[in-house]
């Protein structure tokens, strides 16, 4: 059996320019070691697994090369060799996490000032730094500010917050930055070449997501994808060897979601429970879906999602599909349920009704494109909206739209017993009457009256006596497609019960009112107040002072909000009014902003002692039998 070597060691840089994602540290460290521009101490700080040690290994053994080729190390004299080897004795390590004391940096200081034999610098490595105790970063302080000239310090540290500023500001600091997505798939992709291993691009971004810009971590699931799929990695089972969502249920799920099917969604967070997965990792995931889709809708924001290939083409694909506003509203509900997860009883029943949620974006979404068309229909009134809906298809013959008189056609009259005209032959009476010969005024559908009189242009029509009327009918317009806005607001503003007027425009209808409607009122006032108490508190002041004039009920409030809340309630507490003091007609209601009524309230404690005394007495009766005292 050949001994193994993970892929972490096995490939780690060994120069400059083979680290992976630090182009910025690497350039710095180049530029400064051709210039012989080195400084006493340095501070490499970064997440795990970036390369801070191995710019630091690199940096130490580039300074003490014998034949340096540039800023990187020839690997051939006596101090490169001994460096790889393991048996230099110019560079030390140090592991802050076990050496922590006053004792351990004393022994460190002594190493200090002995001189390299091979070399030029001895170089001090010392790895979690944040780990040193606090009487041992100030024994170290006075070294690494004034050390000898042939010794440097390289201090490494996951977590920079945690030193002392003392030591900071003796060090040149160095940021490592995550490693992108992108780097780490091409990284990877020339292991799988080394090592004779075929994998799909899909895997290797699985890979690098799970390892969320480290390096090592990456490699380390490489290793593990390995194991499990031998030399060819499947996306499928790379997935279920890092126990992560593949990307094909998120992709699925938000197809559902935008259908508004929430079953399926149900269904499909079922068997994503019974893999094994939280109700929060499928949140977490579904939530980062939906904002890599909403980072994938416009080219400036693509390259903020960390993709690469045949994946990024499938979010590009998928974005297309949803609108700003479905994902918006997905991301406020998943990042909502984030919050309230943790606390819950029953994460389940809390993910699925954020799934519900979102699904009913997406049915609101569908509904939206459904109902609009080339031609969006306008916005119609309660009356017009009644008599569009109850209008269905006739069978008269609509006239040509090239000889229309112009947007508001006259409506058609009621079917009348066709009388004939010389030369005509006769009509069944349910038949619409024809035109006369073509004249040079638009046609228009004829009434009895004047289908009585001499051809030509069609006179006004004539008033006809009310005894002649026959028995109205309803007059059925359908809503066509080719109709303009115009004729489409006129059929729409006609009562599909009602015969149609004489003239072009209706008059407006007359609500009726109750004559007796300010006294019921009054009468009722006592009732109406116990109701608004059991039903809107908040709305009890303002009706305390109500006023009534005629069917008009007159309030006052002190503020614009408290106006806009009662007016949305406005319909439904008329109608109970009304019902309450047994009003037939309509009753109308007025709500004015008055801030004198703020103002108004008692701001002194004699006053509003005063001021609760005078509205229940029983506050009286309670500080005298208790013995109390206005405080």
């Amino acid at each position: 059996m050949s001994d193994f070597i993970v892929s972490a060691r096995k490939y780690r840089p060994a120069t400059f320019r083979s680290v992976v994602g630090q182009k910025h540290i690497t350039s710095t460290l180049q530029n400064a070691i051709e210039r012989g521009q080195l400084a006493h101490a340095y501070l490499f700080c970064g997440p795990r697994g970036v390369g801070k040690t191995t710019c630091a290994r690199i940096f130490a053994k580039a300074i003490n090369c014998l034949a340096p080729d540039g800023a990187e190390a020839c690997n051939e004299c006596e101090s490169c060799r001994s460096f790889n080897e393991g048996r230099s004795l110019n560079i030390h390590e140090l592991d802050a996490a076990s050496n922590n004391s006053v004792e351990d940096i004393r022994t460190l200081i002594e190493q200090v000032r002995i001189i390299p034999q091979v070399g030029r610098y001895s170089v001090f490595i010392i790895d979690e730094v944040h780990m040193l105790s606090a009487a041992a970063f100030n024994a170290f302080l006075k070294t690494l500010e004034e050390p000898p000239a042939h010794a440097i310090f390289i201090l490494a540290t996951t977590e920079k917050h945690k030193i002392i500023p003392t030591i900071l500001s003796r060090c040149q600091i160095y940021d490592f930055n995550r490693i992108r997505v992108e780097d780490s798939v091409e990284y990877l992709k020339y292991i799988a070449s080394q090592e004779g291993i075929s994998a799909d691009e899909e895997s290797l971004n699985l890979i690098a997501q799970k390892a969320d810009g480290g390096m090592r971590d990456a490699l380390s699931m490489f290793d593990k994808a390995v194991s499990f799929c031998g030399t060819a990695l499947d996306y499928r089972n790379v997935a279920q060897t890092l126990n992560v969502l593949d990307y094909d249920t998120y992709f699925s799920v938000t197809e559902m979601l935008l259908a508004g099917n929430y079953v399926d969604v149900l269904v499909a967070f079922d068997s994503v429970l019974s893999k094994g997965f939280s109700g929060q990792t499928f949140m977490s995931g579904m939530n980062r879906h939906m904002r890599d889709l909403l980072m994938a809708r416009q080219p400036d924001t693509l390259r903020l999602i960390e993709m690469t290939g045949t994946l990024l083409e499938r979010y590009r694909t998928q974005a297309g599909a949803c609108s700003v506003e479905f994902l918006f509203g997905a991301i406020s509900v998943l990042t909502e349920l984030d919050g309230k997860i943790r606390q819950s009883s029953n994460q389940r029943l809390l993910v699925e009704l954020g799934l519900m949620k979102i699904a009913g974006l997406g049915q609101k979404k569908n509904d939206t494109l459904t109902s609009s068309g080339e031609y969006p229909l306008p916005e119609l009134t309660p009356r017009t909206a009644a008599a569009a809906v109850a209008a269905t298809p006739a069978a008269q013959p609509q006239p040509d739209p090239a000889t229309r008189p112009g947007p508001n056609p006259v409506p058609a009259a009621p079917q009348q017993p066709a009388t004939v005209q010389p030369g005509q032959a006769s009509q069944p009476a349910s038949a619409p009457i024809p035109a006369p010969a073509p004249q040079p005024a638009a046609p228009r559908p004829e009434t009895p009256a004047q289908s009585a009189a001499a051809p030509g242009p069609a006179p006004a029509p004539a008033a006809r006596p009310e005894a002649s009327k026959p028995a109205p009918q309803p007059v059925r317009r359908p809503l066509i497609s080719g109709t303009s806005l115009s004729e489409l607001l006129a059929s729409a503003g006609s009562n599909p019960d009602e015969e149609p007027s004489e003239q072009e425009t209706a008059e407006p209808e007359v609500a009726t009112i109750d004559p007796e409607c300010e006294r019921k009122l009054e009468r009722a006032r006592e009732k109406i107040l116990n109701l608004i108490r059991e039903r809107r508190p908040r709305f009890v002041p303002a009706f305390e002072l109500m006023r009534v004039q005629g069917n008009t009920i007159s309030l006052s409030v002190p503020t614009s909000e408290l106006r806009e809340e009662i007016l949305r309630s406005k319909t439904g507490m008329l109608m109970r009014i009304a019902e309450l003091a047994g009003i037939t007609g309509a009753i109308e209601l007025e709500v004015v902003v008055n801030e004198e009524i703020r103002a108004a309230r008692p701001i002194k404690l004699e006053d509003r002692v005063k001021y609760m005394t005078e509205k229940n007495p029983l506050i009286a009766e309670l500080r005298k039998a208790l013995d109390l005292e206005v405080e």
